[in-house]
């Protein structure tokens, strides 16, 4: 059994969106939630012990290195690698800020954001990402939450250097209070001509997800 772990939102368009990625997958998939929403992780573990657990997240951080290896040993479930890093993660960054209307002058790269080792190290290969895409313009990494620089520092600073069609790239996963915040900046700021899009439905992240699964590389999981 594939279970994807996703962070969770009380947003609607959240699970409408991940719902899509599932659909996409074409191989029974079920959803466990890691902060308040449900049904949660361990829930729906407790019921399929033994699954797969592919991570849906864009950051090594806090879930993905403590609580789903935790939650998954309870239950002698295996975790896959997670989508940090992954070339597929910013290619589909890259078509979403496309089809928002493109790089602009300037694109700033927003990601959740961690304080833990390696929790943003998913953005900043983003980052290297669209810089090789856009050579002849600045693409910067930012955060929209326990890191920084923050997103509307990022656009200050650029704007300060005379940018005037920042595009904000959404290194994120699904709708929710991070996207409102970015369009509300977007919103008020003459500087920032598009945000893109989440993620977690283009048909790139579910062949990523979709070859976690059936290549079954587990996290070893202590004792």
């Amino acid at each position: 059994m594939l279970v994807v772990a996703v962070h969770g939102s009380p947003a609607p368009e959240a699970a409408t969106t991940i719902g899509r990625l599932v659909r996409a997958l074409a191989v029974p998939t079920l959803v466990g939630h890691l902060d308040g929403q449900r049904p949660s992780l361990a829930d729906v573990l407790a019921r399929n012990p033994g699954a797969t657990v592919v991570p849906l997240l864009l950051g090594d951080g806090y879930h993905r290195r403590v609580d789903i290896p935790a939650i998954a040993r309870r239950f002698r479930c295996t975790v896959t690698d997670g989508l940090a890093g992954e070339p597929d993660v910013a290619r589909a960054v890259h078509v979403r800020l496309l089809a928002a209307g493109g790089p602009g002058d300037a694109i700033v790269v927003a990601g959740a954001g961690s304080t833990r080792p390696h929790g943003n190290d998913g953005t900043r290969a983003v980052v290297r990402e669209l810089s090789a895409a856009h050579p002849d313009i600045p693409v910067l990494d930012a955060y929209c939450g326990a890191a920084s620089p923050t997103v509307p520092e990022r656009v200050a600073q650029l704007e300060n250097a005379g940018h005037r069609r920042i595009t904000i790239a959404a290194h994120l996963l699904a709708p929710g209070r991070f996207t409102r915040a970015l369009d509300a900046l977007a919103a008020a700021t003459p500087g920032v001509h598009a945000v893109s899009a989440p993620i977690a439905d283009h048909p790139l992240l579910a062949r990523l997800v979709l070859n976690r699964y059936e290549s079954m590389r587990p996290e070893v999981l202590a004792a």
